[in-house]
């Protein structure tokens, strides 16, 4: 019990030593160790990677779930340890939206049959959503995460351990420096009682033994405010140290976050890809609907040069040839003929073509068009006719019929 109570005054002789000489220095009446440039830049590169890191969180967790109260929900369930219920993103309510709708308007039904389509679409889209999530969370979030709540707790750790440590550094060289004071002090008050003519006399002997006993006193202070700063000294030279290689750590750690953000960007590259292509075959799909319910864009085609053009995504694929079956060389002979005549044509579209521009018109398979050449057009196309629909067709997807 006698040790404890030792050992309780110790530290809160030591913790009033730090807050005087916190006071002291905030007030601008001591004297305060600065931290050598390097490790001063290193604690500032660490702060910065510390924000930059919990901002660029925040907004990707914003990105991949726009709902707050989602994201409140999933982080209250990772608090508890437990396994957030899953529930169908905007996509999947979407498709399944559609799907329930196109099956009450009757799947026979082109409206009901495209809402399927589009439904089945964007539940395929949902499920790729989920997969950019699930990737991301592991190979994007997780990295950082663990650098906030791990390294970088350490580091601060650290960090304030070494201004404890200068804090005790300080204190021990502003008693040091009063231990001096006090010596020259007591020197001064010796020398002064020798000059005295009647130091010799009885009365004055126990006066110049207190001041021998008071000198021996300021001496013994004095040489244990230098040990005190020594040992101060080297346990804030191990302290910085320790935060030095710490801080130098950071380094390893934005090559690991680069190498996450890798991951990241091809996670998303996947997902849009999946997108893009998932969009080009419902497209495709509902190209193959009669042209009365196919494109809207395409009835304003005739209407002026005011009308605008919504353009369709561009299938990156090669351009299909004519079937050798009918014959290339009596195909070309057909179209030279046509193009010499200046007459008009019926011919057959070979496969779906959508129009890159409001010039154009686009093409269902199997469909009858009239064909006519203009002239001055590029030896590739002719002028085709729907109704009152019209434009430019390559001839690759057309058959000419006789």
């Amino acid at each position: 019990m006698d040790f404890n109570v030792k050992r309780l005054a110790a530290d809160a002789g030591t913790f009033l030593s730090r807050a005087v000489q916190f006071t002291e220095e905030k007030l601008g009446q001591a004297e305060k160790t600065e931290l050598d440039a390097h490790l001063e830049n290193l604690l500032v590169r660490a702060e910065n990677t510390k924000q930059w890191t919990e901002r660029i969180m925040k907004q990707t967790e914003v990105l991949l779930q726009p709902n707050p109260n989602v994201r409140l929900e999933e982080f209250v369930y990772e608090k508890l340890e437990k396994k957030a219920p899953t529930r169908m993103n905007n996509h999947e309510l979407l498709g399944q939206s559609m799907i329930e709708s196109g099956n009450e308007f009757g799947p026979g039904t082109a409206y009901g049959n495209a809402l399927i389509k589009c439904g089945e679409t964007e539940k395929q889209i949902g499920g790729a959503e989920r997969e950019l999530i699930h990737s991301a969370a592991i190979n994007f979030l997780t990295p950082f995460r663990n650098f906030l709540e791990g390294d970088f707790k350490t580091i601060l750790k650290e960090r304030k351990l070494l201004q404890v440590k200068r804090l005790d550094l300080d204190a021990a060289k502003t008693r040091l420096k009063k231990a001096r004071m006090t010596d020259a002090r007591a020197a001064v008050t010796w020398f002064c009682s020798l000059g005295s003519s009647s130091f010799l006399q009885p009365r004055y002997v126990c006066l110049y033994s207190d001041v021998l006993f008071s000198e021996n006193l300021v001496l013994l202070l004095h040489s244990q405010a230098e040990q005190e700063l020594r040992m101060t000294q080297s346990e804030f030279d191990r302290q910085a140290e320790i935060t030095r290689l710490l801080l130098e750590g950071v380094s390893s750690t934005h090559a690991h976050h680069l190498r996450c953000l890798n991951d990241f960007v091809e996670a998303q590259a996947t997902y849009y890809a999946q997108c893009y292509q998932y969009m080009v075959d419902l497209q495709k799909q509902l190209g193959s609907f009669p042209s009365s319910f196919s494109n809207n864009n395409q009835s304003s085609v005739s209407g002026g040069a005011s009308s605008i053009s919504v353009p369709t995504i561009p299938v990156s694929a090669s351009l299909p040839s004519v079937s050798a079956g009918h014959g290339s060389s009596t195909a070309s002979g057909g179209f030279s003929e046509l193009r010499s005549s200046n007459g008009s044509r019926k011919a057959r579209v070979l496969y779906d073509y959508d129009a890159a521009s409001s010039s154009e018109l686009s093409l269902l398979a199997d469909e009858v068009i009239t064909v006519s050449s203009v002239p001055g057009m590029d030896s590739d196309w002719l002028m085709g006719e729907r109704g009152n629909q019209k434009g430019k067709v390559p001839i690759t997807y057309l058959e000419l019929l006789n």
